[in-house]
């Protein structure tokens, strides 16, 4: 694959072939490498290349022809929770360097967002000029750092989620996945449904849309296809490896083995998924036991 720096957004469907296989988890991964609990995630990585730059090759051998660098956090209101906020340029520029460390010309770099962390006005403080000042910092820090495109993920509230569409927009022209995580039934925790939503980001000009996180495959097929019947753009699927049972220590604990995510990861597809990765839970080995049942 040769690698595209600032892959515009009109180029998106036409420079990948689908299916299209992401990575699986990361901050799954990190914890099982040593990660304590509270700590900044994005600093842990920076100061632990190795763990990372380790696991993204290991997600390119097993056939993910994309990565997320790990920014998922480095927006500055959830640096400031750290006392860090003064760190966003430097923190994206290092982490999507691991990344392309990580994976050379082999794989595409993601840049990563997610949500503040803060609720969206009315229900919160957070207005919508506030939420879009902050992810315009952070995709400014990405497409400087050269990601070749942008996913903003795990999100839970469209209005948080348009304005991160919108900040994207006005600082360049890289393609936005949008993916949100949602109740088993497809209901927002913040209200309304991913059906809406997923509507709402395509006429936004998202260049794909879906779901991570959340629940299982098993539990999103119904999702999945009515996903498919309501947008024209690629319907994303990123779900973790079931749903996980707490163990003693207050860890999550994932069930389902990498065959059988595969197995219900291959029925999401035929139900009209069309870039396909894991969450939490997810590792090299779920990927790989994907793209060998995808190849077939």
């Amino acid at each position: 694959m040769q690698r595209r720096l600032f892959m515009k957004k009109e180029e998106f469907s036409s420079l990948i072939q689908l299916p299209f296989l992401l990575d699986g988890a990361t901050g799954s991964n990190l914890m099982a490498a040593g990660m304590p609990r509270g700590v900044c995630t994005e600093t842990w990585v920076r100061d632990h290349k190795e763990i990372l730059v380790n696991l993204q090759k290991a997600y390119v051998d097993a056939g993910s022809q994309a990565v997320y660098a790990p920014t998922f956090g480095a927006n500055r209101i959830s640096l400031s929770m750290h006392g860090l906020e003064k760190e966003v340029k430097s923190l994206n520029e290092i982490l999507v360097s691991y990344s392309r460390e990580a994976v050379g010309d082999q794989a595409y770099v993601v840049g990563d967002i997610t949500t503040t962390g803060k609720m969206m006005a009315p229900a919160g403080d957070l207005s919508y000029e506030q939420a879009f000042e902050t992810y315009q910092e952070q995709i400014s820090c990405l497409a400087e750092a050269g990601v070749d495109f942008l996913v903003a993920e795990t999100m839970i509230s469209i209005d948080e989620t348009l304005a991160a569409l919108d900040a994207a927009q006005a600082v360049c022209d890289l393609p936005v996945l949008c993916s949100m995580t949602i109740e088993s039934d497809g209901s927002l925790f913040t209200g309304g449904n991913i059906f809406e939503a997923a509507a709402a980001l395509e006429s936004a000009g998202a260049s794909a849309v879906g779901i991570n996180c959340s629940v299982g495959p098993e539990q999103l097929e119904a999702i999945v296809r009515t996903l498919a019947s309501t947008v024209s753009v690629p319907v994303i699927a990123k779900p973790n490896a079931g749903m996980p049972q707490i163990d003693e220590q207050g860890q999550a604990v994932y069930s389902m083995t990498a065959p059988d995510f595969a197995r219900h990861m291959k029925t999401l597809v035929d139900a009209g998924a069309s870039i396909v990765g894991g969450c939490c839970g997810t590792t090299p080995e779920f990927i790989r036991c994907l793209a060998d049942l995808l190849k077939s």
